[in-house]
């Protein structure tokens, strides 16, 4: 076999969830909803922190990028899968697959670093009340934001470079929904240990980093509200933050299991669930977690509502 037979395969293909027809066009139904009430979702609640006032702050500026972030990571997964889901040759190019492994293992890391970020102006919010917004000034949030997505960015790039230099083997069938860093990796044809490494490694720095300060910011979080003397004090700081941690124990618990330990890690089929779990589930309930549990965002809705119903009174009149 040639080394360019090896090394520049022109295309994968890739595998999916299921080659049965009917569950193929079941699964598109599926994921077509879900994936249009994730980019409703999301919109709207960038529309809603850009039209009220009142939630322009800090809080709201980053959970704007957590959106972006989220519609913009199902939409490097999703409706390439569903095309698939319905075709007979379910071959993607290497380019495609290339630039499909940057943005999906760059927007999640960028993510993951963004919910450290958010933990540490929860963290100014509860234990430092009185100096909050000097501390958390436009200038600094504009750099925190902007460290989540270059750092994101950057690991990705390298992972990427790193994965499509690799060998390929004659076998070009990804058993994945989409082109997965580590699904990538094992197809090669030569021995991918120090991958492997180089991936725990970078899941360490922009995973388990980004999770320890978050764990920190919580431990001070959890300290100070247990100071607070009365009771409807301690209820209104534990809500000021639990929107934040649900969304943390979503996005942080299975990308460890996943990511940490690439030997010994899920099975092929719990890491299309996963994936599944982060490109469809994870960017739809975000919003609706934000939604339901935080009373400024349901005032917010409420006086848009109410302003939507007074503007079609009036032109019933």
């Amino acid at each position: 076999m040639g080394t360019d037979n090896q090394t520049w395969v022109r295309e994968f293909i890739l595998l999916g969830l299921s080659s049965d027809w009917d569950t193929q066009v079941s699964l598109f139904v599926l994921f077509s909803i879900t994936y249009l009430l994730t980019v409703l979702g999301n919109f709207l609640i960038v529309l809603l922190i850009r039209l009220d006032s009142r939630l322009h702050t800090p809080m709201y500026f980053f959970l704007t990028n957590l959106s972006v972030v989220d519609v913009s990571y199902a939409t490097s997964i999703v409706p390439q899968m569903l095309v698939h889901l319905l075709a007979e040759q379910k071959a993607i190019p290497r380019v495609s697959c290339a630039a499909q492994l940057f943005f999906s293992l760059g927007l999640g890391g960028i993510e993951f670093v963004l919910l450290s970020v958010m933990a540490y102006d929860r963290y100014v919010a509860v234990c430092d009340p009185l100096r909050y917004s000097v501390i958390m000034h436009g200038g600094l949030c504009t750099r925190l934001a902007a460290t989540s997505w270059a750092s994101g960015s950057v690991n990705s790039l390298m992972q990427t470079a790193i994965t499509f230099q690799l060998p390929m083997c004659t076998n070009k069938c990804i058993d994945h929904i989409s082109c997965e860093l580590l699904a990538v990796v094992r197809l090669a044809c030569v021995d991918t240990s120090s991958n492997e490494i180089a991936i725990m490694v970078s899941s360490i720095v922009l995973l388990m980093t980004p999770f320890c300060l978050v764990l920190l910011s919580y431990v001070q979080i959890i300290s100070s509200i247990l100071k607070i003397q009365s009771t409807e004090g301690r209820k209104k700081a534990f809500q000021t933050c639990a929107s934040h941690l649900t969304v943390v124990v979503l996005c942080y618990g299975m990308a460890i299991v996943t990511y940490i330990q690439p030997r010994s890690g899920p099975s092929v089929l719990q890491g299309k669930l996963i994936s599944l779990f982060y490109a469809i589930l994870t960017p739809m309930l975000n919003p609706m977690i934000y939604s339901v549990r935080n009373k400024e965002v349901k005032g917010a809705w409420q006086k848009l509502l109410g302003k939507l119903s007074g503007f079609t009174s009036k032109l019933a009149i």
